[in-house]
């Protein structure tokens, strides 16, 4: 099996591990296949592909995208390192407001498959990080959500010691207590 999939604390958050043939010319590795994917619980069909790059202590996030336009997403960290982090907003989950923070980088090319009904935000642990992620559903500008990432309510731990670098956006995000959790 080219995957390892491992559940994470939050029921469908699950971290991918990939097996990573290597040697002295550089690396092979499957970074997905549909038939072990649905195999192992992840029955999606990803429509978009996104590729980001960020600077150091940049932190992006939480972002969602509301119904009809939910997206589930699989990320990856290319180049670099981040913490990776997925909040459940789900209202009626025994998880609500509960978080997945995973190191993803370059070196252990590990994945997070977050399912729909989430917020998704990641920092830069490193110079320069660049990450690719699928998603289930197509960008829609008018579906564009988010909360602020240093919410209370949900109280992330993003191990930094350093002021994020946010943009305009992303620092007047709403407190989760005031967004409509019936959008998701």
């Amino acid at each position: 099996m080219p995957f390892e999939f491992i559940k994470q604390e939050i029921k469908d958050v699950i971290l991918v591990k990939p097996k990573v043939f290597g040697d002295n010319r550089g690396f092979f590795m499957e970074s997905y296949k549909k038939s072990e994917f649905i195999s192992n619980g992840i029955d999606a069909e990803f429509v978009q592909d996104n590729h980001s790059k960020s600077s150091a202590h940049v932190l992006r996030g939480l972002h969602y995208q509301a119904k009809p336009y939910s997206q589930a997403k699989l990320v990856r960290c290319t180049k670099g390192r981040i913490y990776d982090v997925a909040v459940d907003l789900r209202k009626n989950s025994p998880t609500f407001k509960k978080y997945v923070k995973v190191e993803l980088s370059e070196e252990n090319k590990q994945m997070l498959f977050i399912p729909e009904g989430f917020a998704h935000g990641f920092v830069a642990l490193s110079y320069e990080v660049e990450i690719l992620y699928k998603t289930t559903g197509e960008y829609n500008p008018l579906a564009d959500r988010g909360v602020l990432w240093n919410d209370k309510d949900i109280n992330i731990d993003w191990e930094i010691d350093f002021e994020p670098i946010l943009s305009d956006k992303d620092k007047i995000q709403p407190r989760l207590n005031e967004i409509n959790l019936g959008e998701l």
